[in-house]
């Protein structure tokens, strides 16, 4: 009896063992496609353990996935990092570039605007000095023989005609040459400055043998006066213009004697000479 039962418990655990080996063998690997499925007489336990295992299986490929996923991004992401790199590189350097060449054109305008600047200063003390030489030298004549201020960059000196000239005659009068001797004895001495006479009347018309209008008269007492500072007192013609303006450019009004009598004049107009400023204006 005990032979038996013996051979009973090897011949059941033969089966036994047999049935896990057919299970273990027939279970597919964690991602095998071809493998068996599990044995139905497998134990619940190792159902749930294989089942545990599989759902492991598949979500390490879903996690594996979406690493290479991440990875295949991450390294789009870097290659377009490197080329915003360099790309943003070249743009930096040519920002640089235009940055610097801004500068350059900056200091150069600086440069330039503190030369004109001094350059204007100069012509200010030039005008300044020039204008004190003018009074000094023209300080025996009455005020309403002539006078001397400095205004728009320029120095004017007006003279009226009873000093220059008789009532309708261009013909410059002994104390108008004694003037103008002493002016011309200044403004030789001042190169640098340009000289403008300018013939003024009042509004009464006038008509004679020779002038036919103040336009006439205007002009000749002008052209006279540049004769006079060119041919007698050794001015360079060159720095020399003369015009008549008539009765169109009155400084007061011609309603009146005193009035008439003033906008009656001749004025002559200094300036310094432009060449450099203007060179350097015209300068881009």
């Amino acid at each position: 009896m005990k032979t038996l039962l013996k051979n009973i418990f090897i011949l059941a655990a033969t089966i036994s063992v047999a049935s896990f080996t057919t299970a273990c063998a027939s279970h597919k690997m964690c991602g095998d496609p071809k493998a068996k499925p599990v044995h139905k007489y497998s134990s619940k336990r190792y159902r749930k353990a294989l089942m545990e295992r599989d759902s492991l299986c598949n979500l390490t490929k879903e996690q594996n996935t979406t690493i290479n996923k991440l990875n295949s991004e991450y390294s789009d992401l870097t290659a377009k990092y490197g080329n915003l790199q360099t790309a943003s590189g070249s743009q930096l350097d040519k920002l640089s570039t235009d940055l610097g060449n801004k500068q350059a054109a900056i200091n150069q305008k600086d440069a330039r605007l503190r030369q004109l600047e001094s350059i204007l200063n100069r012509q200010d003390s030039v005008l300044a000095i020039l204008n004190a030489s003018v009074k000094n030298a023209l300080l025996g004549f009455n005020p309403d023989e002539l006078t001397v201020e400095m205004k728009n960059g320029k120095v004017y000196v007006s003279l009226s005609d009873k000093l220059l000239f008789k009532s309708g005659d261009a013909n410059v009068e002994v104390k108008g040459k004694e003037a103008l001797k002493k002016l011309a004895d200044v403004l030789n001495k001042n190169s640098d400055v340009s000289i403008a006479i300018e013939g003024h009347t009042d509004n009464v018309p006038i008509k004679t043998a020779i002038y036919k209008d103040n336009w006439d008269l205007s002009t000749a007492r002008a052209t006279n006066v540049v004769r006079l500072l060119s041919d007698e007192y050794g001015m360079d013609a060159h720095r020399l213009t003369a015009s008549g303006k008539g009765e169109y450019f009155p400084i007061a009004d011609n309603s009146t004697p005193e009035g008439k009598a003033k906008n009656r004049r001749t004025e002559i107009v200094l300036s310094p000479k432009l060449d450099i400023l203007m060179k350097l204006i015209s300068m881009k």
